[in-house]
């Protein structure tokens, strides 16, 4: 007795069995898991305003382990997208708890520089929505295209902006908290004056925040299986490195020069 209709499709089928052409059906399940990106951004979005709904408990728990052990951060993305579909986030946690630490630390910025109370307003726009939100989107879309386009290795799946704009935020972390916040106590005690010493403790920390970011954003993507050659996304490590002796040799103290340009920017 011969079938007039395909047979059922068991779920744990690889979508790399579903070429262009197969007589066999997509299963309604693939499809469903694979939601195009404007479907997955509003029902992140969506999510904002619903607190109850969000895990703020593992969102803390990531924020500890980027410090500590960022390998096992990207592991639970790892985990997501074997469950879900998806390495990006579908829980806006993270992001939240992040924003409540950009206003904290920058309220301490705030009272080290000496704000108004209209400037911190707009030192906080300033730090929230150019140097967090829209420098993360234009790094996020540059890993996103460079990696799909010359470190994918085959053409089935690919990296998504969501996951790459996640690398993002967790790279973000730590440089903001070692910057924004650690550093903020012994600025005008010793790294805002002139000498060596003082070049010495604030160019430390803009070379560690540095290759924080930096390593954070290498493990991101070399966690994902279908990219190659993610250790290029290393090779500015060295560059920083000697940018930081040069800067010590030439008088050039980074974390003056930056507070400084935060309060032009407000100004």
């Amino acid at each position: 007795m011969k079938y007039t209709t395909s047979p059922p499709i068991s779920r744990s089928t690889s979508p790399l069995s579903f070429k262009s052409g197969s007589p066999l059906p997509m299963p309604v399940t693939y499809r469903q898991d694979c939601m195009g990106a404007a479907t997955k951004c509003y029902k992140y979005l969506r999510k904002l305003l619903k607190f109850e709904q969000m895990d703020f408990e593992f969102a803390l728990w990531q924020m500890l382990y980027l410090f500590t052990d960022p390998q096992k951060v990207y592991r639970n993305f790892q985990s997501r997208k074997q469950t879900k579909s998806q390495f990006a986030r579908d829980d806006p946690a993270f992001l939240v708890l992040l924003s409540c630490w950009l206003c904290i630390s920058s309220i301490g910025f705030a009272v080290v520089s000496g704000l108004g109370f209209f400037q911190f307003f707009k030192f906080l726009f300033y730090v929230i929505l150019v140097d967090c939100i829209g420098a993360g989107i234009i790094v996020a879309t540059l890993f996103w295209f460079v990696s799909n386009r010359y470190l994918r290795i085959n053409n089935v799946q690919d990296v998504e902006w969501g996951y790459a704009f996640d690398i993002h935020l967790n790279a973000f972390f730590p440089p903001l908290t070692i910057l924004h916040f650690i550093q903020l106590f012994l600025y005008n005690g010793l790294i805002s004056h002139e000498g060596f010493f003082s070049r010495f403790i604030g160019n430390t920390f803009w070379l560690i925040a540095v290759s924080y970011y930096i390593y954070i954003t290498f493990l991101g993507y070399a966690s994902v299986q279908i990219l190659h050659k993610t250790h290029l996304i290393l090779a500015p490590l060295p560059v920083m490195v000697l940018t930081y002796i040069i800067s010590l040799a030439i008088g050039l103290n980074i974390s003056h020069l930056v507070m400084t340009f935060y309060l032009e920017r407000v100004v």
